[in-house]
């Protein structure tokens, strides 16, 4: 129980929290400065200072959720102890690194210095009552001040004794502070009566309940502008102040720290202005005057000529340092008051979560601080204008102020009695949404025939242009990796698979938490979120192919992004799986995942087109010189993720618009994770790995399979063909397997793939021959058909074998235990259809990776074929034994 009044261990416990806030906001941002000096010694690009930089801010940003977690759990204080020691460690071992890596690596540890704010929120918050908690935090948020401290001390410190004082002193400083911090304080009174009952605290899973919330996302949206637009300009701005203005390290970096200062010291005034007037009327006031301030700024120097009567007339306009300055502590106040804003609403809506959804939010906007960044770095490197981070900063805050504006509209014109009399704050929606199916049984033949066929037809054709955006985002690189080398990159051919086969591994990584997403979320929100996820590799790999110096290992995380794509194929479809009865799942099945693979072929036929002319105009940007052989000509590789994002948009709204939750189909973690227990589960998982595993593999690496073997060749006029064929060809293996049966048909497909692998072999270059192209191509034509035909066979299976085996443990009970076993048989089998996609589709990323293994080790890719077929033996020896021969265990 929180004390109304001011007592002694609440001032104490916030003094202390914002003390150490302050020393670790500092250590967080210095790389605003040191970063500077250490571009000059490494030579550094724009680009790759943007992410060392940046680097800090992404650890700490992603750590932020997993620790306001563990605080709610475990208590803040010895959180933040951890984080302290933790940070200061890394800030040390800052000095030992010699190169750009080993740079990169440490300032990860570095990072974890700002995932104390979600530490730091959650125990302050445990202190104060609802109505003092907006000042409170407001206070607790001074801490940002910390980077104003950097600004301003760290050049003085540099220039007089080197980087390498900044980071000891820095990290000495933080030490001392985890040491009078613990020493100090006390934990929570939650905590403490937590403890003195022996009650746990809520489970992991748990804590991340209230993250489906919709509000919540919009509540990160705005953080991303006021906070990581905060850091972002707080580490941009030194470096700003010297180009574009001419000013010497310690100038601007005391110039720049005027705008942390406004930025940071009135966050507390924030909080008591939220308290007193509501965060929503602070919320407008600051979107409306981050929006003038960022248009004037945005704009850059220009030169003016008129044609007078009595000749031209000139002038330029120009912002002058002063002025800057000016709009930059105007922008800063503004920020401050919105970063207060945001988090008042936090402890009154989630009173329980507050570590988790304030880490969630937390997390949204230091991910800001470490994206806006390197995108500053982008855009100069594109337009050659300094002010272009400020263009960029007036999109955000117009989209920000956009969705406020009419999500406040929506909700006073669906105002719920009483709601008011809650909160001051921002309304939120509290009615059912009419997007949710509370009465759903599609195995009711009434039921289907009147209104269930024609939702779940609905939520079908939705689900597959998503899903098939999905992959085509997810194996762009399987085309963009051929043009690379012709365009001035100059990656090792090793360097260039390992980009084709990036994509499939983090992919795969994703499915299996994306698996267990839809019961928990709902399939229209997570389907919406995972679709508008597209949006960021797409966008990124636009700007970094037009630039061949950009970093390798920049590369490398954007070809981990596409790995988003890979990952919505797990919750797709355990969605689509709730939706169709038992009789129509392999059909409705193989529909959404055929045509949804339909877009690795569309990529690899698509993007060979669009890269050809420059489609976007001057929007676009300018092409690149593409040389091979003597030959020149001009391509626009950035189209290759360009030409997404508008579909990507329009597929996003149709989901959130058009999709349907359904309520029987919510179930926690913990609910599904039975899947774990069951062995049909990991038997379908090997299985489904020889089917959609060769597909997706096959399909990443035969762009650049062909263009090694045989290099006469122009892989991007044959390659779209096989994945093409693999996914028009799995509906007809669903069909067929709700036909004839899955296992047998999955039996004899593995039969003619391990066949058609030794036909690949017969036709490849052997021994100085040159191989047969033709015959190389129509067995691999015929390998994508078995693949795509394996695809739908096996996922018939899994919903059969499920629904049997419960039945079977419910034999002889009543009615009702009956109808459960078949909801259970559903979950499980949604969640399995899901987690052994995830597990499959680490072919995308074994397949390729093998080939450039296999020419490494013995110099032709023959090794990797025969690894293949050991592989479909042993699935044509499980499918045999469990389930097609006679007597099998689980016939299906």
């Amino acid at each position: 129980m929180v004390s109304s009044t001011n007592t002694p261990q609440q001032c104490r416990a916030l003094t202390t929290s914002t003390l150490a806030f302050i020393v670790c906001f500092a250590v967080w941002t210095i790389f605003s400065i040191i970063g500077i000096q250490i571009q000059q010694e490494l030579q550094l690009s724009e680009t790759e200072f943007g992410l060392l930089v940046g680097t800090p801010i992404l650890s700490g940003s992603l750590v932020r959720l997993l620790l306001g977690i563990w605080s709610d759990i475990y208590g803040g204080r010895i959180i933040y102890l951890l984080v302290m020691i933790t940070a200061a460690i890394s800030t040390l071992l800052l000095t030992t690194a010699h190169t750009y890596i080993m740079y990169l690596l440490a300032a990860l540890g570095v990072g974890v210095a700002g995932g104390s704010f979600a530490v730091g929120i959650a125990y302050v918050s445990r202190w104060f009552p609802a109505e003092k908690q907006g000042t409170a935090l407001g206070i607790f948020g001074l801490g940002n001040i910390g980077a104003a401290i950097t600004k301003f001390s760290a050049p003085f410190v540099m220039v007089a004794y080197g980087w390498h004082a900044v980071a000891q002193v820095w990290a000495g400083v933080l030490l001392l502070t985890a040491v009078i911090f613990w020493l100090v304080s006390e934990d929570d009174p939650s905590l403490k009566t937590r403890q003195a009952a022996h009650i746990k605290g809520v489970s992991f899973m748990a804590q991340l309940q209230p993250l489906k919330n919709i509000q919540v996302w919009r509540f990160s949206l705005y953080y991303f502008f006021v906070f990581g637009g905060f850091v972002a300009l707080a580490l941009w701005l030194p470096r700003y102040m010297i180009g574009a203005y001419g000013f010497d390290i310690k100038t601007a970096g005391m110039l720049a720290a005027i705008y942390s200062i406004f930025a940071s010291l009135f966050r507390a005034l924030g909080g008591w202005l939220a308290d007193r007037f509501g965060a929503r009327t602070i919320m407008y006031w600051t979107f409306i005057v981050a929006a003038v301030c960022t248009f004037v700024l945005s704009y850059p120097p220009t030169d003016y000529i008129v044609h007078g009567i009595e000749g031209d007339i000139r002038f330029s306009f120009a912002i002058q340092p002063g002025w800057f300055v000016f709009l930059m502590a105007v922008l800063g106040l503004f920020m401050s008051f919105g970063k207060a804003a945001v988090y008042k609403h936090i402890p009154v809506y989630y009173p329980n979560n507050v570590g988790s959804v304030g880490g969630a939010v937390g997390m949204i906007g230091g991910l800001g601080g470490f994206l806006l960044p390197l995108t500053f770095g982008m855009l100069n490197d594109l337009t050659n204008l300094w002010s272009s981070c400020f263009m960029l900063m007036f999109v955000l805050v117009m989209i920000a102020l956009t969705w406020m504006h009419f999500a406040i509209i929506r909700s006073e014109r669906s105002a719920v009695p009483g709601l008011a009399e809650i909160s001051t704050d921002l309304p939120e929606l509290s009615s059912p949404s009419d997007l949710l199916l509370t009465e759903w049984n599609p195995e009711d033949k009434t039921f289907w025939a009147t209104s269930g066929k024609k939702i779940a037809s609905r939520n079908l054709w939705i689900s597959i242009p998503a899903l098939l955006l999905a992959f085509a985002v997810w194996m762009v690189w399987s085309v963009v990796v051929i043009n690379l080398p012709n365009i001035g990159f100059t990656y090792t051919t090793n360097q260039l698979f390992w980009l084709a086969a990036l994509p499939g591994l983090s992919g795969a990584t994703l499915r299996i938490f994306y698996s267990f997403m839809v019961p928990i979320f709902g399939g229209r929100r997570w389907t919406s979120i995972s679709t508008g996820s597209l949006l960021l590799p797409a966008i990124w790999i636009g700007f970094a192919v037009q630039n061949p110096q950009t970093p390798y290992l920049l590369m490398v995380v954007l070809a981990l992004l596409c790995g988003f794509g890979g990952g919505n194929f797990a919750s797709s479809m355990a969605n689509i799986s709730f939706f169709y009865p038992q009789a129509q799942k392999g059909t409705a099945l193989g529909l959404n995942a055929g045509l949804g693979n339909l877009g690795v072929s569309t990529v690899q036929f698509v993007v060979p087109l669009v890269i050809a002319s420059g489609i976007f105009g001057s929007l676009g940007g300018e092409p690149q010189v593409w040389v091979k052989d003597g030959v020149t000509k001009s391509i626009w590789l950035q189209n290759a993720g360009f030409i997404w994002v508008p579909f990507i948009l329009l597929t996003t709204l149709a989901a959130w618009f058009g999709m349907n939750d359904i309520a029987s189909a919510k179930a926690s973690f913990k609910d599904q994770a039975v899947i774990f227990k069951r062995k049909h589960n990991w038997l379908m998982c090997w299985l489904y790995t020889g089917t959609f595993g060769s597909f997706i593999g096959y399909s990443a690496g035969f762009p650049m399979l062909i263009k090694i073997l045989f290099p006469e060749q122009n892989p991007t006029q044959f390659a779209f063909l096989g994945p093409l064929v693999g996914a028009l060809s799995r509906p007809v293996g669903g069909w067929m397997a709700d036909k004839l049966g899955g296992a047998r048909v999955t039996l004899w497909n593995f039969i003619v793939m391990t066949a058609t692998v030794f036909g690949v072999l017969h036709f490849m270059p052997h021994d100085g021959t040159a191989g047969s192209f033709a015959g190389f191509f129509m067995m691999f034509m015929l390998l994508f058909l078995t693949t795509g035909i394996g695809n739908g066979s096996t996922f018939r299976m899994i919903p059969v074998i499920f629904m049997t085996e419960r039945l079977r443990e419910a034999e002889g009970q009543a009615e009702a235990f009956i109808n459960q076993a078949r909801r259970n048989a559903a979950k499980e089998s949604a969640a399995v259809l899901g987690f052994s996609s995830a597990i499959a589709a680490y072919g995308a990323f074994f397949i390729p990776k093998s080939y450039g293994t296999s020419i490494s080790l013995t110099g032709t890719t023959d090794a990797a074929f025969w690894c293949f077929i050991g592989f479909y033996l042993s699935c044509i020896g499980i499918t045999w034994w469990y389930y097609a021969r006679k007597n099998a265990l689980m016939p299906c």
